[in-house]
């Protein structure tokens, strides 16, 4: 018989990671396994750095879990003495009847929470560099900016390693099973034993969860760094983080920051990819044609040569809402994934979430809107 535990946690990216750190900090004897060694770039959670945001234009109800989300990434900071998060403040510019200001408006108006509204043509004055249709609507949410993404892995572990949590890395899970109260894990180099799971497998989790035929849809993407033409972009003369709902599809980016460059993405479109993934991230040249195009039209002083480009996945559910939530058939099972492109910045929050849930207690936030329960009788 393996090692015996109180949870074991497969995945450590992200989720993963923040669990194992919250499952430690309440004592509770934990391992977390992982096929790489984290942070590593194979999976979602690289690329040096995330969007954090509070006005939540996918929905109001992802605003409570931001809220404390954000609570937490002030403790680690605290904690670790560590800038995890940098607060650039968000640009979300498009049109006024579309998908992202109204969405902004909305979880604004529905938490309290401030946001300043101004026209194009003031934005322009305000940021110069960059462009847009005279007639969208331009937001700027001063509370908003970036995580270091690698950084804030890395941090979970270590503080998980110092409170005694054991961490199992480049060991692939081979299959795992829950037996009344009980799991065992096996591995490529071991078996393990617990009363309860984690899976926060990330772009592994319909592997990991296949018995159970979730709705989950691959991604690849493609993240490009550029380099300005003039000052304007970089962080230190104050240019924010952006975000862009244009004709041509969603588009955001960073500040130009010293050494490497402004990280400009494509939120919209991608291939999608069967499992097993690889890791491995193709030239696209549409795709980045698309992202030269959009630097062209709206940050027009950027050089248009790529400086780097690197590859992540986005996991994405059909409604693009998370799941969270334990496995009906087995309760001491967890479940964090399909978080569809746009959930690093809650991982704090979904790792003491699943934390609470492997451990039998209530999650602290309300999460029935993202049950395994909406995919009933979808499969």
């Amino acid at each position: 018989m393996g090692a015996t535990f109180d949870t074991i946690v497969i995945g450590l990216g992200g989720v993963g990671s923040a669990a194992v750190y919250a499952l430690a900090s309440q004592n509770v004897r934990t391992l977390g396994i992982d096929q790489f060694t984290p942070p590593h770039s194979r999976g979602s959670s690289h690329g040096e750095t995330r969007i954090i945001r509070k006005a939540y234009f996918e929905h109001p109800s992802y605003v409570p879990l931001l809220l404390r989300s954000y609570e937490l990434w002030s403790q680690l900071e605290l904690l670790t003495e560590q800038k995890l998060f940098h607060r650039t403040g968000l640009l979300e510019i498009g049109p006024s009847d579309g998908i992202v200001v109204p969405g902004v408006l909305l979880s604004a108006a529905t938490h309290g929470l401030e946001v300043e509204t101004m026209s194009m043509s003031e934005a322009q004055r305000r940021f110069p560099g960059i462009d847009g249709d005279p007639t969208w609507s331009v937001l700027l949410e001063h509370d908003a900016g970036y995580l270091k993404v690698e950084e804030c892995v890395s941090t979970y572990l270590q503080q998980a390693r110092m409170l005694g949590a054991e961490l199992k890395v480049d060991e692939v899970v081979v299959d795992w099973q829950s037996r009344g109260e009980a799991v065992v894990v096996r591995t490529n180099k071991d078996e393990y034993h617990a009363r309860s799971l984690v899976i926060a497998a990330g772009p592994w989790a319909s592997q990991a969860l296949a018995r159970y035929r979730l709705p989950l849809r691959i991604v690849r993407k493609h993240q490009y760094w550029f380099r300005g033409r003039t000052p304007w972009y970089r962080q230190n003369h104050g240019f924010p983080c952006y975000f862009y709902e244009t004709p041509q599809g969603y588009f955001y980016g960073f500040p130009e920051l010293d050494g490497s460059g402004m990280k400009v993405a494509r939120h919209s479109g991608g291939d999608v990819v069967q499992p097993p993934i690889d890791g491995q991230h193709p030239v696209d040249d549409n795709d980045r044609m698309l992202v030269e195009s959009f630097l062209e039209r709206h940050l027009p002083q950027m050089d248009p040569d790529c400086l780097q480009s690197k590859g992540c996945y986005y996991t994405m559910t059909p409604d693009e809402n998370f799941i969270v939530d334990r496995l009906p058939d087995a309760p001491n099972v967890t479940v964090v994934a399909g978080l569809s492109g746009h959930g690093f910045k809650f991982t704090s929050v979904l790792g003491e979430i699943a934390a609470c849930l492997s451990t039998g207690r209530n999650s602290p936030c309300p999460i029935d809107f993202l049950s395994l329960h909406r995919f009933e009788g979808t499969q």
